[in-house]
């Protein structure tokens, strides 16, 4: 058994994680042992091993702002640019955002989340903005609406974590859910809930992307600190 960049390999064939996410850039022939769970057993092939070098594709990750004024350029998109922000601090990964901005329209978001999920095959889809409860906010109903199944604890630590800086908290009806193999996290429209919200909320996020069976997320080492339970 060979672990390169978390894919696990056997006699030059991937036995696990998704072959989706990988590309086979070459074979070759070196010298070498291979090493699992700590104990090293050489595989020796008249000396050689035939090796696979693969290079992750870069992940995708979806940002989409949900806003009336955003998307019709009243006003610069400061909370999407906040998550990518956020995004680029921590994750280790390779990763390509796609970004988008649309109006407070249920079926328009919902048909982006789609998109994100399903033609972009975004690991991850994050959202802001149209949590409150005006007659507007209609984000948490289009997340619900193309969900398999909801993850409510997403939300509720985040209202708790907003509680301690605002009383208003309480009305944020922020959640996430999953459809297909994409994570979906609503998140507020404030640039500093946002932060505050993805800090409280990330250190689950990449072994909730395991679960799903998407790519192996890896966080930088000091900032945020992943939980993935021991086997």
């Amino acid at each position: 058994m060979l672990f390169v960049s978390g894919w696990k390999f056997i006699l030059g064939k991937i036995i696990q994680y998704n072959s989706k996410y990988a590309t086979v850039l070459h074979i070759f022939d070196s010298e070498g042992s291979n090493c699992a769970s700590g104990t090293s057993k050489p595989l020796n092939q008249k000396n050689k091993i035939e090796r696979i070098i693969t290079e992750m594709d870069k992940i995708k990750i979806g940002i989409l702002t949900c806003s009336d004024r955003a998307s019709a350029n009243i006003y610069e998109d400061i909370s999407g640019k906040e998550i990518i922000k956020f995004l680029e601090e921590v994750l280790s990964n390779e990763w390509e955002p796609v970004y988008k901005i649309v109006p407070d329209e249920k079926e328009l978001i919902a048909s982006c989340l789609r998109e994100m999920a399903e033609k972009d095959q975004c690991a991850l889809i994050v959202t802001t903005g149209g949590t409150g409860p005006a007659s507007r906010d209609v984000t948490p109903e289009a997340t619900e609406q193309v969900c398999q199944k909801m993850l409510p604890g997403f939300g509720e630590l985040m209202r708790q974590i907003s509680l301690q800086y605002v009383p208003t908290a309480i009305l944020s009806r922020q959640t996430a859910g999953i459809l297909g193999t994409s994570l979906i996290v609503n998140l507020p429209g404030k640039p500093s809930a946002i932060r505050q919200c993805l800090e409280a909320v990330f250190p689950a996020v990449p072994y909730c992307i395991d679960l799903i069976e998407g790519p192996f997320l890896e966080c930088k080492e000091g900032i945020v600190k992943v939980f993935r339970p021991k086997k």
